[in-house]
């Protein structure tokens, strides 16, 4: 059970640091502006505070954070140049405790789509009665 546990800590840590390289990523002015997109959606939601699923529902609560933020990132480090990319990962490593930028935005991001996902359920209801 510990060597488990050291590896789910060791993804973890590396996805942080990698989630640091993609925000880094974003502010570079070589990054294609689509990816830039893209990229500040993933770092916005790996660094908020909320989650798309809220972690007190069993299971689905954690689904989020194992599936929706590695995939994210797997799919925003396709999109970055590799020149780039590995530029943005030596100066994460360089600085590993500054990975906090401002989570506003991915409050932001969360927010916007329960609000949306919420009107989208009151239109239905209201089509339905």
């Amino acid at each position: 059970m510990s060597a488990a546990f050291g590896r789910l800590r060791g993804w973890a840590r590396r996805t942080k640091a990698e989630v640091h390289a993609l925000y880094l990523a974003y502010r570079d002015p070589r990054t294609p502006l689509h990816a830039r997109l893209f990229v500040a959606l993933v770092v916005a939601y790996a660094l908020s505070p909320i989650d798309l699923i809220p972690d007190a529902i069993p299971v689905l609560g954690h689904l989020d954070d194992l599936l929706l933020v590695p995939l994210g990132v797997a799919l925003a480090i396709r999109m970055i140049p590799p020149h780039v990319l590995e530029e943005c990962r030596k100066k994460a490593m360089e600085n590993p405790g500054r990975v906090r930028p401002a989570a506003w935005g991915g409050v932001v991001v969360v927010a916007g789509l329960w609000l949306l996902l919420l009107g989208l359920a009151a239109l239905l209801l209201a089509r339905a009665l």
